[in-house]
């Protein structure tokens, strides 16, 4: 019997123990090998979608390198300690001086722990003069490291959004996933952000928590568990926030990994397939979205980036090339895990899209 629920032993990252899904082109192997019943594109057809175009570019997301301090089972970034693509500050002043020439109104910027980039904060206050949002994906355990301990002030000197890994509210199933201690130290960090404004829903400090299922199944209703971690976070640990995000498991990198080793590959992708969701697919992330890679590297989105598959032929496919009006125009590039993203209520980097 498939096990429900990731195994508990130490993970390193998967290139650092050769593992052969280390490499995207064998992660893409293992997903078109199963008999699945349909392919993306004709689910999109059946909808009226296909080809997918991308209907304009209001999120530039920034991946600055794959560099963290955790390395979680869930992982599509495949990112830990021994990680060492970071992207250089050439590389940023690229992306500075493409958004310059836009009206794009949010920076995204993600990694690894994109706060260990050593022009993180250098790019933030960059991005903040040419008065753009930016918003911070945090695994927050970073903000408890040395080196961290002072970023709360430095998001709210800088009004950045912070938007927050945590598993679950109870300790057991957050570090299951993300390691022995995560959630203590978690919880210290958002009590920081908290004494700072943050989640207090006057402030303007706007703080996102995210949530991704432990197991091969699909997120519960993305308001349900909103209201619920609202209730539980205060009466437990007296924590407070202004959104949570319900993300579902990409089958991509760690999780492809996991997926295999514990028997539930091809039955979670039949999930998928079969909670396939046209209004989710309307919706989805990479049609208003471009997705900087730590070498410069344009994608349709974060996840497409590390099935290194870029955006198409016919646009720039760097960002020293970067064309707006060319990238507002392309077709989205899709495979078969793009099934992941609409599904049931779908799921974006802001969270339910439908």
């Amino acid at each position: 019997m498939p096990r429900t629920e990731p195994h508990r032993s130490p993970l390193p990252t998967l290139q650092a123990s050769r593992d052969p899904l280390a490499s995207a082109e064998a992660q893409l192997r293992e997903l078109r090998r199963l008999p699945l019943a349909r392919e993306f594109d004709e689910a999109l057809d059946g909808a009226g979608l296909h080809p997918l175009r991308a209907t304009g570019v209001e999120v530039l997301q920034v991946n600055v390198g794959r560099l963290c301090n955790q390395t979680c089972r869930h992982c599509h970034v495949d990112a830990g300690p021994d990680r060492r693509e970071v992207m250089e500050r050439e590389t940023f002043e690229l992306v500075l001086r493409a958004l310059a020439k836009t009206r794009i109104p949010v920076v995204d910027i993600t990694g690894g722990a994109p706060e260990l980039n050593p022009d993180f904060r250098w790019f933030v206050e960059q991005v903040r003069s040419l008065g753009r949002h930016v918003m911070d994906r945090c695994n927050l355990t970073i903000l408890e490291t040395g080196p961290g301990r002072d970023l709360p002030e430095f998001f709210a000197e800088h009004e950045v959004e912070v938007v927050c890994s945590l598993p679950h509210y109870r300790p057991l199933h957050t570090d299951r996933q993300r390691g022995a201690g995560v959630f203590e130290k978690s919880i210290r960090a958002l009590r920081t952000l908290n004494a700072l404004g943050y989640g207090d829903g006057q402030s303007g400090l706007k703080l996102a928590l995210v949530t991704n299922p432990a197991g091969a199944f699909l997120p519960a209703s993305q308001a349900t568990l909103e209201a619920e971690w609202r209730r539980e976070l205060d009466r437990r640990w007296g924590v407070r926030f202004d959104a949570l995000y319900t993300i579902t498991n990409m089958p991509i990198s760690r999780y492809l990994q996991w997926l295999g080793e514990s028997g539930n590959l091809e039955g979670y992708m039949e999930k998928l397939v079969a909670a396939f969701n046209p209004v989710a697919a309307r919706g989805v992330m990479c049609r208003t979205m471009v997705s900087v890679g730590w070498d410069g590297t344009l994608y349709d989105c974060d996840f497409n980036q590390m099935l290194e598959m870029p955006v198409e032929a016919e646009a720039p496919r760097h960002i020293r090339d970067f064309d707006l009006g060319a990238l507002e125009a392309r077709r989205i590039v899709t495979e078969r895990h793009c099934f992941g993203c609409t599904a049931g209520a779908g799921s974006s980097c802001g969270g339910a899209t439908a």
